[in-house]
């Protein structure tokens, strides 16, 4: 999966630098077909052409390849534990369960959603899947037209590019166990 990994990190520092990769294939001396392989993890550059892209964004070598060090293939979260990474005006709080996995195709996340709290008015629509469990509270779904009312204990799993929306309906808080697929950028 290191492949993939590179792969992503290349196309996400393209992206970031706002180049296409007709401009990097000229900076760095590499063919944009083969960066375009890079990029959907196709293959596994070179070293040399590793460096040749990492010095086209004035970067070391090391930047495509330390995360994957980094990552880990097993992640263990105690109970009250894991990544904090959303907070909104302390109504809505997500908590990532996975973060730290070594290139996943999914995340797993606990959201507490204070009384009230929605996904908005307009409804969302991405790629994936996605699965929610109610573990306290109550929450409805409205996804492709139907309305779903998920009590405690209830699950619900769908297309993403479906469109959806979520309020929380409960007099106190949702807390809600997500699985979505694939992972999000989380950066």
């Amino acid at each position: 999966m290191v492949k993939k990994f590179i792969g992503k990190k290349l196309k996400e520092t393209r992206l970031k630098n706002d180049m296409t990769i007709q401009v990097l294939a000229a900076r760095s001396s590499v063919s944009s077909n083969m960066i375009s392989r890079i990029e959907r993890g196709l293959t596994v550059p070179s070293v040399e052409v590793l460096m040749r892209l990492a010095n086209s964004f004035g970067m070391s070598l090391s930047y495509f390849v330390e995360e994957a060090e980094k990552g880990s293939s097993v992640v263990h979260v105690r109970k009250g534990g894991g990544e904090p990474i959303f907070f909104f005006e302390d109504k809505h709080q997500i908590i990532s369960l996975s973060q730290g996995l070594r290139d996943p195709s999914f995340s797993v996340f606990y959201d507490t959603l204070e009384p009230g709290c929605s996904s908005g008015d307009g409804n969302m629509v991405h790629t994936g899947e996605e699965f929610a469990m109610v573990l306290e509270g109550s929450i409805l779904f409205e996804v492709d037209g139907g309305q779903y009312l998920l009590d405690k204990g209830d699950s619900l799993s769908f297309k993403a590019g479906l469109p959806h929306r979520w309020e929380n309906r409960a007099e106190g808080k949702t807390l809600v166990l997500w699985v979505v697929s694939p992972a999000p950028n989380l950066d």
